[in-house]
């Protein structure tokens, strides 16, 4: 099938080598995206107190920087930039407890049901994973592009 003339079409940007593709960053972004909003949409509707709103929250937000500082520290020792073992402990550290924290909130939230503690823990679950993804695939955008000259 020919393209019509009057069809505009844009200039393509060739993928470098080493470079994620779209749909694999686009699917990063819209789970991350799908991931928080779910979240956040369930804490607004939610009938729990502020306080533990504040406190589920806090948790996600958490987890989500430990998730990426972690990410980072692993490919920056990975790819032999200096990362002090304090900073990689604690890395790790940080996003053990902050899933710890959403299990044993979870666990005890006496006024979710379970399917709600369900929705929660696949939603954090699912940011998380995003996180990392997302950060991944700016790195490994920036890098490809940075050795073809882009």
């Amino acid at each position: 099938m020919e393209k019509d003339e009057t069809e505009k079409t844009r200039p393509e940007i060739p993928r470098v080598e080493g470079e994620p593709t779209a749909a694999f960053k686009g699917a990063s972004w819209a789970a991350l995206l799908i991931g928080v909003s779910a979240y956040f949409i369930g804490l607004f509707n939610a009938g729990m107190e502020l306080n533990e709103k504040g406190y589920y929250f806090a948790v996600l937000v958490f987890g989500l920087y430990a998730a990426v500082s972690l990410q980072k520290a692993v490919r920056d020792k990975e790819e032999g930039v200096p990362v002090t073992n304090i900073y990689y402990g604690i890395s790790w550290l940080a996003l053990v407890i902050a899933i710890a924290l959403i299990a044993i909130g979870l666990y005890n939230a006496g006024s979710i049901i379970l399917s709600e503690k369900g929705f929660y823990g696949m939603s954090f679950v699912l940011s998380i994973f995003a996180a990392i993804t997302v950060q991944k695939n700016i790195r490994d955008t920036q890098k490809a592009r940075e050795k073809s000259g882009f």
